[in-house]
Order: structure tokens, then C-alpha cells, then sequence
């Protein structure tokens, strides 16, 4: 079973309500996926004043589908861009669950 297209679909309307459109150019936060993983990132221009220039990207959380247990698991990352897993959250949840943990952000380390 492939990835649920309703879960990214959430997963993308969650990160376009992170920033209000008067604030995305300076950030965003936005959705990478690869295979069954995806990770929300946060986007800010580069210091330098070219508008051309890339913008920078900063991982805040990473989520991991398993198709067999039909749950996704909740991953923080490290000053190194390590991913984690995040024990304070059980493995395999519906995807509002961990995005809500995202949300409250309890411990401080989504989003600093």
C-alpha cells in the first residue's frame, strides 16, 4: 500500500497554513516527500540581497509512513541535521496526530 494521497494532501495544506501569505517572502514552510517519507521544512531567503539567489532550507520534522501497520512515526532532527526518532509519540499514528505534536511543539524541538 502506497503512501495515502489524503495524508499529503493534509500534510501540505498544514504547511501552507504555517505562515500567513503576507509573511512568505520572507518564510515558508514547506513539505519535501521522497518515497515514503517526508519532511517539513522551513525556508528562508539566502543573506545575501539577490532575489534570484536559492532559499535556504532548515528541516524541522520528518515523518515516516509504514504501509503495513497503516501509521506514520515522528522524527525531530539534531544541530546536524540528524534525524531522530521522537519517543515521546508512539510509532505508526494517524498523520493528525503527529501533526498536532508538530504544532504544540511540547519539548521545543520542531521549531525551536
Amino acid at each position: 500500500m502506497a503512501v495515502p494521497e489524503t495524508d499529503l494532501a493534509r500534510i501540505a495544506r498544514f504547511c501552507d497554513a504555517q505562515v500567513p501569505p503576507e509573511m512568505r517572502d520572507q518564510v515558508r514552510v514547506e513539505m519535501r516527500r521522497r518515497g515514503a517519507t517526508v519532511t517539513i521544512v522551513e525556508c528562508r531567503p539566502a543573506w545575501i540581497s539577490d532575489p534570484e539567489a536559492e532559499w535556504m532550507e532548515l528541516p524541522q520534522a520528518r515523518m515516516k509512513y509504514d504501509a503495513e501497520e497503516r501509521g506514520w512515526t515522528l522524527y525531530w532532527f539534531d544541530r546536524n541535521s540528524k534525524a531522530h526518532r521522537y519517543e515521546l509519540l508512539a510509532a505508526h499514528q494517524p498523520i493528525a496526530r503527529l501533526l498536532d505534536e508538530y504544532d504544540r511543539d511540547p519539548t521545543c524541538i520542531f521549531k525551536g
